[in-house]
């Protein structure tokens, strides 16, 4: 093991702790041991990390309509049991545990944390398979942006709705981390787009990718006379059955933030459910941003000390893209 992992693993480091489910006031930074690596483990420096909708939901102890008792057994019944939160990060490795091969101290790597959760801290236990070489060209913050809401769009998208170029595609929530990489990615598949926004994002949606916009404020899209291809509804204000009404016949509704009812109802060409984090779409995701065909929307709210701010844009529901932090903003050492 190299010698500077060594000296680290017996050092403090902060990370941001949410003790019980509350307001955005509820998390505080404390001091926590430096993690060492486990055979098969590398120790990252986290350089940045999302702050998702996900987060936000945890960190409130706010779930999915029907969720609620199932999600507080599953996560923990007064607070989050993994304490620190933050599924996306992006950061230098400082340790290498036994076994592992491929990896190496100093290698810029990004990734998903799956359950254990823990980028919300300077430093992050990981194992190395998930811990993704990092593109020289996409920055730390664009690379932990990128993430949350690319990996929901691109399982939908093109694994379960199976996209073919030519289809028509209808993204209700364009704007946020979800609806914004579901844009984007459906241009890139080579669908039309139309997308749901306010006013303010129209040139936004455009940019990534839209032919089309719809200001939510002036035309509900449950009023809508056409058809598309697959409706994808990215915030969970659309109903199943409404979404069933908007697609076309032997289309696909993706409801990317469904309650219990419709995961357990299902049906042909609705989909709904959770995410896979696979590193290949991890790698995936980091090329399309290395090439400039996915701009993550990346917002900096600033270092462990922001996350109070950055959760209260969240739950005000005007969050724009992706919001990111930087843990290890201002560390000597």
């Amino acid at each position: 093991m190299d010698l500077t992992g060594v000296r680290e693993a017996t050092m403090m480091m902060r990370a941001a702790r949410v003790g019980r489910y509350g307001p955005p006031e509820a998390v505080a930074v404390v001091d926590a041991p430096v993690p060492r690596p486990r055979p098969g483990e590398v120790v990252v420096r986290v350089e940045a990390a999302g702050v998702s909708a996900g987060d936000a939901r945890m960190r409130a102890g706010r779930f999915p309509r029907g969720f609620g008792p199932l999600a507080r057994l599953a996560i923990g019944l007064r607070g989050p049991r993994a304490g620190v939160l933050g599924a996306t990060f992006s950061g230098v490795v400082t340790q290498v545990g036994d076994g592992v091969q491929g990896r190496a101290v100093g290698d810029e790597v990004a990734g998903m944390t799956g359950v254990r959760l823990g980028g919300h801290a300077e430093f992050l236990a990981v194992p190395a398979a998930v811990a993704v070489p990092k593109p020289a060209t996409v920055s730390h913050p664009d690379a932990a942006a990128a993430l949350f809401g690319g990996t929901t769009a691109l399982h939908f998208l093109r694994d379960r709705a199976q996209l073919q170029p030519g289809a028509t595609v209808l993204v209700n929530g364009a704007s946020g981390s979800v609806g914004s990489a579901a844009v984007q990615l459906a241009a890139d598949l080579g669908a039309t787009v139309t997308a749901v926004c306010s006013m303010a994002n129209r040139e936004l949606v455009t940019r990534l990718g839209a032919k089309r916009w719809i200001d939510y404020t002036r035309t509900p899209i449950t009023g809508l006379a056409e058809r598309f291809d697959v409706v994808f509804d990215a915030v969970g204000n659309l109903s199943r059955v409404d979404g069933l009404r908007l697609r076309e016949a032997g289309g696909s509704l993706i409801l990317a933030v469904a309650p219990l009812a419709d995961l357990l109802r299902g049906g042909r060409g609705v989909f709904a459910g959770s995410v896979p984090e696979r590193p290949e779409d991890v790698a995936h995701l980091l090329g399309l941003v290395a090439a400039g065909r996915l701009d993550p929307l990346t917002t900096v709210a600033g270092g462990l000390d922001a996350l109070p701010d950055a959760y209260r844009l969240i739950d005000s529901g005007r969050k724009v893209g992706n919001l990111v932090i930087l843990p290890a903003a201002g560390r000597t050492s």
